[in-house]
């Protein structure tokens, strides 16, 4: 895990603008440094390392091909990468590795065999930068689902791109406008989506893609990006061709290709754990772990005073049966509070998943033990977890049978009368216009007449989830659950472990991700993953193997934090407050005070929480830690 960064044909004190770009991400790689410097002085490149396979000088980037013709910055890892050493080797291409990293492996297969054939024979997470001398193009890669992020864009007449949208803003002369157009989107879902990013003229590498940038590098038109892998087309043939075996089959199949992914994943030269939620899906990524480990495999856990918050007690239970080495911190609410004033400066961009400070937390007294922590996301919207599928589905059941010509004027005309002042009357009659249940879905988001309006800047960006075909599986479970893999997935929980695990220089690895163990997953047929109220039925199958059944039957808390209440008290809500002042609100002219206003004391003073009031106050805060860089 490391950091990468760089620019084309800026012009610039390079040397000082790539060291000042690195130290903004000194945390995403602590153990070591280095720089390229092209001979025409067209390309830099910048790397921070955190070392975790071969830690020697061999493993150290910049790297250049053997021939010369290559160099590269690389952040994450391939997993398989042994594998593609074995085949260089037996095809006689390469004779003998200088050391034992996966980024010489890499460069070597890249030189043989070309960007598009190599990309698609790794697994694993990664974000590349590749320069090709001889031909004088800028090659940037990201993995097939978004693990690891790739921000690129234009920055005066120059190209650039970084792992972190902070090591783009310190740059000399950077004065790119903040992009005002997506804040619509960022305060109806908490996140900014890609190809989107807070700035003008940045932009995020969307997952399985590949970026070419041509000499001179100074045109964002002139950026062609094309996919090497697409979880759409995945769906869609998996879905063609499901899954011919019985339950019991497909439970010993996916019991084996996660025993595969999590194999390949606890590789490294550097102490490795897991986290431990004693949900059905961290339990399962341990309990695979501990089989396929002769020594106790270290797990980490937080616990909260808040007992409706807490799984503490129960993962302690799921790892004194496993075997495991487990560690677990209780957290105060003094603990969680401390973390807030950091978040802007950690996520670089406004980012308000409120979840976010207990994985901080986790993140920070793991890395105390190990170094790598393999992780359980993933299996929700891999095998239908979450609740909110079958509440589409199910309140989709009851209206269908009411034509859509008839239910559409219904919910225009409830929607514009004096019923509609009722919340619970207003959301009813929003989803009654629904086309199907993934719109459904869709306008589940946008109940709210006010969220809209938070922003002064009214256009309307567009955004997957409003382009989505409702129609493009057949079953309305998986259409959702397609759109979360390809929007709130990659956006929201990938940035949320990435950024604060990286925060604290520890490598999260999420083994549910490998490419086999997604295709397989969408090539199973619904009734394999959920039943009624019970979603994850296959995954369940494969932790009942070595968890027993009665262990795990209770509610799911979830991994979040009472941040409504903590809001309502003295310290917090002076620090919101302050944020929200409406005189500052005024002089920044980005949003609309009135709405803001109106949503901080219909809370204050009538109890009525949005959790778009997290996500201003997210908004503001990284606005102040911009202002006081001097970004703004």
């Amino acid at each position: 895990m490391c950091g990468i960064a760089g620019f084309c044909n800026l012009k610039c004190d390079k040397q000082v603008n790539i060291e000042k770009m690195k130290e903004r991400m000194y945390h995403r790689g602590p153990d070591a440094g280095g720089n390229y410097f092209s001979d025409d002085g067209q390309v830099t490149f910048g790397h921070r390392r955190l070392s975790i396979v071969d830690l020697s000088e061999n493993g150290s980037q910049p790297m250049t091909s053997r021939s010369g013709r290559y160099v590269i910055v690389f952040n994450g890892e391939i997993y398989n990468y042994k594998k593609l050493a074995k085949k260089l080797t037996d095809e006689g291409r390469v004779t003998a590795f200088k050391g034992t990293s996966d980024t010489e492996v890499l460069l070597d297969a890249f030189e043989c065999y070309g960007v598009k054939e190599t990309i698609s024979l790794c697994k694993g997470m990664f974000a590349i930068a590749l320069y090709d001398k001889e031909e004088q193009v800028l090659y940037l890669l990201r993995d097939r689902v978004g693990e690891k992020p790739l921000y690129y864009g234009q920055v005066k007449e120059g190209f650039v791109f970084a792992s972190d949208i902070g090591s783009i803003s310190v740059l000399d002369g950077f004065d790119n406008e903040i992009n005002t157009a997506v804040l619509d989107v960022y305060f109806t879902h908490g996140y900014i989506p890609a190809p989107y990013s807070v700035y003008e003229k940045i932009y995020k590498l969307e997952p399985g893609t590949v970026a070419k940038v041509k000499l001179p590098f100074n045109n964002l038109c002139d950026v062609e990006i094309e996919n090497y892998w697409s979880m759409k087309d995945v769906a869609k043939k998996g879905q063609e061709n499901l899954f011919k075996g019985s339950y019991a089959e497909a439970t010993s199949e996916l019991e084996r290709l996660l025993k595969a992914s999590i194999s390949e994943q606890m590789v490294a030269d550097v102490p490795v754990g897991a986290f431990l939620s004693a949900g059905i899906d961290s339990s399962t990524v341990v309990a695979l772990m501990q089989s396929l480990n002769h020594n106790k495999v270290k797990t980490f856990t937080i616990g909260m005073e808040e007992k409706e918050y807490n799984e503490a007690e129960y993962a302690k239970e799921i790892a004194r049966h496993l075997g495991t080495e487990h560690t677990e911190l209780y957290i105060t609410e003094t603990d969680a509070k401390e973390v807030i004033p950091k978040l802007a400066a950690m996520y670089s961009e406004p980012f308000a998943d409120s979840s976010q400070i207990p994985t901080y937390l986790v993140s920070k007294m793991t890395r105390e033990h190990v170094t790598v922590s393999l992780s359980g996301d993933g299996g929700d919207e891999l095998f239908c977890g979450y609740n909110s599928y079958e509440s589409v589905v199910r309140a989709w059941n009851k209206m269908k049978g009411i034509p859509y010509f008839i239910r559409k004027p219904c919910s225009r005309l409830v929607l514009h009368s004096p019923l509609a002042k009722d919340r619970r009357t207003r959301i009813r009659a929003t989803l009654l216009g629904a086309k199907g249940p993934s719109d459904l879905y869709i306008q589940s988001y946008e109940t709210d007449p006010l969220i809209s309006r938070i922003s002064l800047d009214n256009r309307k960006c567009s955004y997957k989830y409003s382009e989505y075909d409702p129609k493009f599986l057949e079953e309305a479970n998986h259409n959702i659950m397609l759109m979360d893999l390809l929007m709130y997935h990659p956006d929201d929980i990938l940035v949320k472990v990435d950024r604060a695990g990286m925060a604290v220089s520890l490598e999260t690895r999420i083994p549910m991700l490998d490419r086999d163990v997604i295709e397989f997953a969408w090539s199973l047929p619904v009734e394999y993953k959920r039943e009624g109220g019970i979603g994850k039925k296959v995954l369940r199958e494969v932790l009942y193997r070595y968890v027993p059944k009665e262990m795990m039957e209770r509610p799911k808390k979830g991994f979040s934090i009472p941040i409504d209440k903590w809001l309502k008290q003295t310290q917090l809500r002076g620090w919101a407050e302050s944020l929200i002042d409406k005189d500052m609100l005024k002089q920044q002219g980005i949003l609309n005070p009135d709405v803001v206003w109106k949503m901080w004391t219909d809370f204050i003073e009538k109890d009525e929480w949005r959790i778009q009031i997290w996500y201003i106050l997210m908004f503001q805060s990284w606005m102040m830690e911009e202002r006081a860089g001097g970004r703004i």
